[in-house]
This record gives C-alpha cells, structure tokens and sequence, in this order.
C-alpha cells in the first residue's frame, strides 16, 4: 500500500504536490516584493504636456519637410495645419505643393486652383500652378499663369522669373516646331517715310 499524506484530514494524492507547489510559487509572487511604492512610482512618470503652450505651426514643419526631401511627412504636417487653421490659401497652395512633389498632377492642380479662388492674387499658389500646367504639358496657360506671377511678384522672385522664361521658351519652341510645317513667308512692305512692316504670306 502506498503511502498517502494527509493534510488537515483532506486525502492529498502524490500527484497533486506539484501542482500545489507552483500555486504556492505564483501567491508568493503576487506578495509585495519591495519594489516601487506609490510614492517611488511617481519619479517615474513622464512629464506631462503644457496644453497651454502653443504647438509647432503645421505649415512651417511641412515647409521644413518639404525641403528635407520628405514630401509625404510634409502632406500629413500640412492636413494637421488645415485642422488647426481651417482651409485657407496658404493651406491649399502648400497641399498643392506636396502632391506636385509626389506626382499627383491632378490633386495639386485641384487644390491649387481652390487657393486661387480664394485670393487670386497668391503668388506661390500661381507659380505652383504654372508648375503643373507645365509638367502636364499645357505650356501656353502655364505660360500665361507665370506672367500673371511675376507681375504680381514684380520680378523679385527668381524662380518665378526662370519658370517664366523657360515656359516662353517651350511656347515659341512649340510655335517655331508646328511654323516649320507650314513654313509661312514674310515680306517687307513700306508704310510712310520708312518705317517697314512684316507681312505675313500664307
């Protein structure tokens, strides 16, 4: 016959001693072991946030985005500044600016256009715009939308002027390219005291 412990009268099966001694590891466990008491948690809470101090403008993360080459961290700093500051011109024009950057042609083009309703005279949006009029290929509204830029600009912004000059340049390019089929001649006719015209033969 084998032998069998008994425990405060219970009849305790040799099998069940392991399963008692991990019960009785995981209760001493849970006991208070010295760690961190209510008062030594504390020191390691982290420091709260000042709700009362102003947070970083979301347009001038986005436009430090933007330069750094991470246009899509710059989308999502510039939606932050749409829901902070509401939509306005310089939202939608910086909007417009990161999916040019990214090659949504259509969305920044939309975007862009929206800024421009709102203030027409916004020389970033307008030089934006003529941007992806050019990259889309519509150089002659690219061309006038840059004009429309500079003068507003006053010529001070020398992208806008070299924007300018290099969709002039694809215009008359464009225009010299289709002249070269049609090949129209030109002849000089007189008007008064020597002053010539150009007249065109076609």
């Amino acid at each position: 016959m084998a032998f069998r412990p008994t425990l405060a009268g219970a009849d305790v099966s040799v099998r069940c001693i392991p399963a008692l001694a991990i019960l009785l590891t995981t209760l001493a466990a849970c006991g208070n072991t010295g760690g961190l008491g209510p008062s030594q948690a504390s020191r390691n809470v982290p420091p709260g946030t000042d709700t009362r101090a102003e947070g970083v403008d979301g347009l001038l993360v986005g436009h430090r985005l933007m330069e750094a080459g991470e246009h899509e961290l710059a989308l999502r700093a510039y939606l932050r500044a749409a829901a902070e500051q509401g939509i306005n011109v310089d939202v939608l024009s910086a909007l417009g600016s990161a999916n040019l950057a990214l090659g949504r042609l259509g969305q920044s083009e939309q975007l862009l256009r929206r800024g421009l309703e709102m203030d027409p005279t916004f020389v970033p949006a307008l030089n934006n715009l003529g941007v992806v009029l050019m990259e889309q290929g519509k150089t002659g509204e690219a061309r006038a939308v840059f004009q429309q830029a500079f003068a507003l600009d006053s010529g001070e912004s020398d992208s806008i002027r070299e924007n300018l000059r290099a969709a002039i340049e694809q215009t008359t390019a464009s225009v010299y390219e289709d002249s070269e089929e049609t090949e129209p001649t030109f002849t000089l006719v007189r008007r008064g005291q020597g002053s010539y015209v150009l007249l065109s033969q076609l």
